[in-house]
């Protein structure tokens, strides 16, 4: 695969807008996500016509115009320089268009094009609508018609908007709700280090048999109480999964070479489709990259995920983005297909 005899001619920046089809409330730690988000993208021209697209992941170098794109990504490992991380999924997408290749490909085609993809949006409505519980279970029942046969329940109610015993209580009656309007759909709870290791296993305890699919950040990382959370879940199938905020990386993979760490899920963009090129091959369980915020960050998973394998499930994002055609991606009960078109497959309109 070659990029040879293309320059950049010109880099565009502007911004798209993200909707979710209702505004997202609270979780363990942050207040209302509100109902979308505008966001910064960078468009790179080649003297040769071509042209390539995406998030800004990071801080835009400014010097990349004249340069060849073949001195800027090597398509098959990523972008050739730590201060071209915020061009990763532009050049890519870039590299993609010029060999005529889906970025998947690019990857190694080593997953499957079809993944599972769970809800992400299931907060903390409760707290914000007089329907309480009731309310939880009606942004499940939108998502499920939305064809979501998956959703990750947030959690940790008790950390700072309950009383601590109320909102472990709460957090229990939600996930024993869920469960029982939905017996056959996974079930993923995220407490966004909304408990220490003692709560978290008495909340574990009171929702055995709901058949937790992951429990997701329980506690603020520490290699010791993550061990004795996986001890406590021997002999079931519920996994864990670590390693959204702020990870320091080396000591997640030491962790996860031990078996108390199931799933990592470093950021898809903020970690960056570059970096989880050059970590995947040292892992040694399974990866699903967080991608809550903007719906285009699903996509990209879901291309890193059919790309690089080893991802069992993608963060969904429910919602649309103004000026965006993701049309070529194929959702179909609970299941994201990536398309094979050049690059990531999405056209600004």
């Amino acid at each position: 695969m070659t990029l040879d005899g293309h320059f950049i001619s010109r880099v565009e920046r502007s911004t798209v807008r993200s909707r979710y089809p209702r505004t997202i409330g609270r979780n363990a730690r942050l207040g209302s996500h509100g109902d979308g988000g505008v966001d910064e993208i960078v468009v790179l021209h080649t003297d040769t016509g071509k042209s390539g697209w995406g998030l800004a992941a990071g801080l835009v170098p400014e010097d990349v115009v004249g340069r060849p794109v073949e001195e800027l990504i090597d398509p098959a490992n990523g972008v050739r320089e730590p201060g071209l991380r915020g061009l990763d999924f532009a050049l890519h997408d870039l590299a993609g268009h010029i060999l005529d290749l889906p970025v998947h490909a690019l990857l190694g085609g080593r997953g499957s094009t079809t993944t599972p993809c769970y809800d992400g949006a299931i907060y903390f409505a409760d707290l914000d609508d007089a329907g309480g519980v009731d309310a939880v279970l009606a942004h499940c029942a939108a998502d499920d018609s939305a064809d979501y046969r998956a959703f990750k329940l947030k959690i940790g109610r008790g950390n700072r908007w309950m009383e601590r015993a109320e909102g472990d209580a709460r957090d229990i009656e939600v996930t024993r709700a869920v469960r029982a309007a939905y017996p056959e759909h996974r079930i993923l709870v995220d407490a966004n280090d909304g408990y220490d290791c003692d709560g978290f296993i008495e909340y574990l305890k009171a929702v055995a048999d709901c058949d937790l699919y992951w429990v997701e950040e329980p506690f603020l990382d520490d290699a010791t109480d993550l061990a004795r959370l996986k001890k406590h879940l021997q002999g079931s199938q519920t996994l864990i999964a670590e390693g959204e905020s702020d990870p320091d990386l080396e000591p997640l993979l030491e962790i996860a070479a031990k078996g108390d760490i199931d799933v990592l899920l470093m950021d898809v963009v903020s970690f960056g489709l570059t970096s989880w090129r050059e970590v995947m091959p040292r892992i040694t369980c399974q990866a699903s990259p967080h991608a809550w915020g903007l719906p285009l960050k699903t996509l990209y998973a879901a291309q890193l995920a059919a790309g690089l394998g080893n991802v069992p499930t993608v963060e969904g994002v429910p919602g649309t983005t103004d000026g965006v055609d993701t049309t070529a991606y194929r959702w179909e009960d609970g299941n994201l297909t990536v398309p094979d078109r050049p690059g990531f497959g999405l056209t600004l309109t």
